[in-house]
């Protein structure tokens, strides 16, 4: 049987082989003093531009840092389109650089936030916007479920929605201080079908949160399964049909949970650092979890039920991880605050709070509730912009890491 010839043969290639694409590049990195650090991957072919691509690797940790482009046809390097060798020195010592510059960094700070309770109405992209660097302790919020409720949602189309919280997620990402965490209440969606000739779909929502918080600088802590009475989930209507015909196929779980999902802020800080390292040793004692605490990742909690709200979350809920995940006086923030749940809760544990919430109806209700709120007295809080009978209140804190615009000639 004839052999069939390699594209590099019928090409009339110089540089026929894998072997031949190494002893070049081996030989190149002989010259400039890198063949001891540096391996190589597996050599290829372009034979759309006749060139052999050569990658090369740490050879301690196994990591791309280059490649090596040879012509084909005359087994020159092409010098352009070939990682130079000072490049490849960088990467090599850039592992040992960075622990380098960690150990000398200077001591930190314990950050104490200077922001007071505040209750703000308005879009919390443009509020985030006027908040200062790193001010916030943890973030707690239920963000409007995505036309769970026609009434409730203001977004048409799903990626809308996953484009706002992208936008609140990376500017929550600035003001939360360093290592700090942020728990969001969620679950996935059931879209009712239009007709009797429609399925409905459910949407998985907190898969796609979690991507967007991967990507904006956050890391996955925990997932916390919030389980209702089994009664909760029947109202949505999903199980129904199996529950009368028991067919095969038509199986669908009521639904029952909703995700409490936990995001720390990207840090080299530990955990730890923060009780040792907080001024005040009165606070670290007395912000300790009692014996009662949740001891897994299954919470059952009756959900609260308020007519004045279409989506409010238990109190209980809020309490507890508002406990578990800051210490008192810490700044808790909702930017999604609706009733102002957590707002409530961070008042009654001896917490702060920052509240944002775009629909007036539900600053009015805050309005009339804020005084039960471990009797703090409306006059008490700061409110931005949220009822034309206020005084107008000045921006939020801080504005200075906003860049001065240019004006226009």
């Amino acid at each position: 049987m004839k052999k069939k010839k390699l594209v590099s043969e019928t090409r009339k290639y110089l540089v026929q082989t894998v072997a031949q694409a190494k002893k070049i590049t081996f030989d190149w990195l002989a010259e400039v003093d890198l063949s001891n650090p540096i391996s190589l991957g597996l050599p290829e072919i372009d034979d759309r531009y006749h060139i052999w691509r050569v990658p090369l690797r740490n050879k301690k940790t196994g990591i791309k840092i280059g490649e090596v482009v040879i012509n084909a046809f005359s087994t020159a390097m092409i010098m352009q389109k070939t990682t130079k060798p000072e490049l490849l020195e960088v990467r090599l010592l850039e592992k040992d650089e960075n622990k380098l510059k960690r150990n000398q960094k200077k001591p930190i700070e314990y950050p104490i936030s200077p922001l007071r309770n505040t209750i703000a109405q308005g879009d919390s992209v443009a509020l985030l916007d006027d908040m200062p660097n790193a001010s916030i302790d943890l973030v707690f919020t239920s963000p409007p479920y995505f036309n769970a409720r026609p009434e409730y949602s203001e977004y048409e189309e799903y990626e809308h929605y996953l484009f706002k919280m992208r936008q609140v997620i990376k500017r929550v990402h600035r003001v939360l201080n360093e290592g700090r965490f942020f728990v969001i209440n969620v679950s996935p969606v059931l879209l009712r079908r239009a007709s009797r000739n429609e399925s409905s779909r459910r949407i998985a929502v907190p898969f796609d949160l979690h991507r967007i918080f991967i990507e904006e600088g956050f890391d996955f802590i925990d997932d916390i399964i919030w389980v209702k009475p089994e009664g909760a989930g029947w109202a949505t209507g999903r199980g129904r049909r199996f529950a009368a015909d028991r067919n095969p196929l038509q199986y669908k779980a009521v639904p029952v949970t909703e995700y409490v999902l936990v995001y720390r802020k990207r840090s080299e800080i530990l955990i730890d650092w923060f009780i040792r390292n907080h001024p005040d040793r009165g606070i670290i004692k007395d912000s300790k979890i009692k014996d009662n605490y949740e001891k897994t990742n299954i919470w059952r909690i009756h959900p609260k039920t308020n007519s004045k709200h279409p989506a409010a979350f238990p109190h209980e809920l809020a309490r507890k991880v508002i406990e578990y995940y800051s210490f008192k006086n810490d700044v808790i923030f909702d930017p999604f605050a609706g009733s102002g749940t957590a707002g409530a809760a961070a008042a009654n544990t001896g917490r702060r709070f920052v509240l944002f919430e775009i629909n007036p109806n539900y600053i009015d209700l805050m309005r009339e509730s804020v005084h039960s709120w471990l009797g703090i007295a409306a006059e008490e809080i700061l409110w931005i912009n949220c009822a034309p009978a206020e005084p107008k209140q000045p921006a939020l804190l801080d504005l200075s890491h906003k860049k001065e615009k240019r004006e226009k000639l």
